[in-house]
């Protein structure tokens, strides 16, 4: 090897330029003999680093394209978040849970959320949130229960007092005291007390306006959702119209309510809807209720439940109506109205609309269960005709 192409140490010009860490941008050196270990080791290390830092930063912050800011958690830490809101809200609302379990039907799906909830109520109650809860319900109105709490709507001309008629001769003057149930007038109304499930709100609120329209009736409205007289735990209707007849001291009762009665009374043991003890059971307690309802004197018109669109609904339905047929001729002052007649057709079955006057009318909601506006007032014009009818009630 010549002196020429003997290999010399590279000079400062040709030594490697230093590495500045904070370039991010900087290219790689390739690895050689002249690029000194530890320095490129410290480069690799730095570049190592920086792609961790931004992979970290990457996971710490997501902007958005809205330019907006958000933090993400692992999602273990969020999981953990869920649970814990989810068991605070189950806390929170557990007595409210195990009442609407309670009032379920009758199967496997009640007994399981009942085994679940019931030691988790407990825990509620003991720990005295349960109470907070209730406190809630009644800032939103939500109060009604098994024992019957119900909220009255009352709808008249206004104050009760004693009606009486005066004719005049040239000879003498004879005052005659008309029967003010017969007679009812704005200073002596009819009071009317309507009750019932959600068709016997359908019915009630037309029923009730028109009634007060006459200007000598004062109607009060009771009305609870998904309720009926098979299922007392839920929502007790006897004792609900306990407190309503003092409160409204009624002349006339109108009851509409059923459509959720055709299910198991629940046990133990269960009663079976559909059964010769089902049947049994459900008749006497509808005769019950209604001997309450007419205890003080009082006249009950009974409204059937009209026909369904669901074949299997309007079967169990049917069986509903027999019953309270049944019972209601065996009770004293009780009038008993069918809807079919009104809200069905011409052989009594279900039907989404009908002509009257000329006019095809929508009388049922798309659900096929409930009653519309024009429905409801078809059908209060059937219980006032049956109060003038039936009760000799003399309306302006």
């Amino acid at each position: 090897m010549s002196d020429d192409e003997q290999q010399t140490p590279p000079s400062s010009d040709d030594a490697v330029p230093a590495l500045d860490p904070s370039d991010s941008n900087q290219v790689l050196p390739i690895r050689s003999p002249r690029v000194g270990k530890e320095l490129y080791q410290k480069f690799v290390q730095h570049n190592r680093d920086r792609k961790e830092q931004i992979e970290t930063a990457r996971h710490e912050i997501v902007e958005d394209r809205y330019g907006d800011v958000r933090r993400t958690l692992p999602w273990l830490r969020v999981l953990g978040l869920m649970v814990l809101a989810f068991a605070l809200w189950l806390v929170f609302n557990a007595t409210t849970l195990q009442h609407n379990a309670d009032a379920s039907p009758v199967g496997t799906r009640r007994s399981v959320a009942l085994t679940l909830l019931r030691p988790v109520a407990a825990t509620s109650r003991f720990l005295q949130v349960s109470r907070i809860e209730s406190t809630a319900n009644g800032l939103l109105g939500r109060n009604g229960n098994g024992l019957g709490h119900g909220s009255l709507i009352v709808v008249g001309p206004g104050k009760l007092s004693r009606t009486t008629t005066k004719s005049k001769s040239s000879t003498h003057v004879t005052t005659t005291t008309l029967d003010p149930t017969t007679h009812p007038s704005a200073a002596a109304p009819l009071r009317v007390l309507i009750l019932g499930d959600s068709l016997g709100l359908d019915l009630g609120g037309s029923l009730q306006n028109q009634l007060a329209n006459t200007g000598v009736v004062t109607a009060t409205l009771d009305g609870k959702e998904s309720t009926g007289l098979t299922r007392p735990d839920y929502f007790n209707w006897p004792a609900e119209l306990a407190n309503d007849l003092p409160a409204a001291r009624p002349q006339v009762v109108v009851a509409m309510m059923g459509a959720n009665d055709p299910q198991d009374f629940p046990g133990p043991p269960d009663i079976p809807f559909g059964t010769a003890q089902w049947s049994q059971q459900y008749e006497a307690n509808v005769i019950s209720f209604m001997k309450e309802a007419t205890s003080t004197g009082a006249s009950l018109i009974w409204v059937s439940i009209p026909p369904m669109q669901d074949p299997g609904l309007n079967a169990r339905i049917a069986t509903v109506n027999a019953l309270q047929h049944q019972a209601a001729v065996q009770v004293k002052n009780v009038t008993y109205i069918s809807s079919q007649a009104t809200l069905g057709d011409s052989q009594g079955n279900y039907t989404p609309f009908l002509t009257v006057n000329g006019q095809n009318v929508n009388v049922r909601t798309p659900d096929g269960t409930h009653i519309t506006p024009d429905g409801s007032n078809l059908l209060s014009n059937t219980v006032i005709q049956s109060m003038r009818s039936q009760l000799g009630i003399l309306f302006p």
